[in-house]
């Protein structure tokens, strides 16, 4: 490719960039069907403060398919003490002083990163495929940006060197992505 014909693409693609991204879509106005039956809920949990509810059915680009819905009460959210809140199994895992929760947080706080979980969610599990991708840095900077992911349970490894994101972490990955969007 021709020198002009590089700068051509590159001005493309920094159009791209700095294009508005779209406008999210808001939900009908009243059509909070699961919202009015968590709080139908909340009180046989004795949960007056409210609670916080998630939930998703996402079929990925590879077929794959996952539904999910996670619910806690606000008590548990903002009173969990040094453990961290309960998980989906009723455990704690924020560790003794919350580090695995910001643990887990931060490894998200990664553009690459971001990019190497949207790609391996997309289909591109190997790290030859993450590799091949333009602006993801080096080998070596992908397989350290994979550990992070996977340290903080965010991917799993495969035993054919295959990257995965488990199947309970898709939903509330994309629950958080859509969270961090304006």
């Amino acid at each position: 490719m021709d020198l002009e014909a590089r700068v051509a693409e590159l001005e493309r693609r920094l159009d791209a960039l700095e294009a508005d991204p779209p406008p999210r879509p808001e939900p009908p106005e009243g059509d909070f069907w699961a919202l009015e039956g968590w709080k139908e809920r909340l009180p046989a949990l004795g949960a007056d403060t409210g609670g916080v509810l998630f939930t998703g059915a996402v079929t990925l680009p590879t077929g794959e398919r996952y539904e999910w819905q996670q619910a806690a009460p606000t008590t548990a959210l903002l009173d969990a003490g040094p453990a961290g809140p309960a998980g989906p199994d009723g455990g704690t895992g924020g560790g003794t002083d919350g580090s695995r929760t910001a643990d887990s947080l931060a490894a998200l706080g990664n553009p690459v990163r971001l990019r190497l979980l949207r790609e391996i969610l997309a289909g591109r599990r190997t790290a030859a495929e993450l590799t091949a991708l333009d602006g993801v840095g080096t080998s070596g900077q992908v397989y350290h940006h994979l550990r992070q992911l996977t340290a903080a349970g965010w991917l799993h490894t495969t035993g054919r060197g295959r990257h995965e994101v488990p199947g309970a972490r898709v939903v509330p990955l994309l629950v958080l992505l859509s969270a961090a969007t304006p």
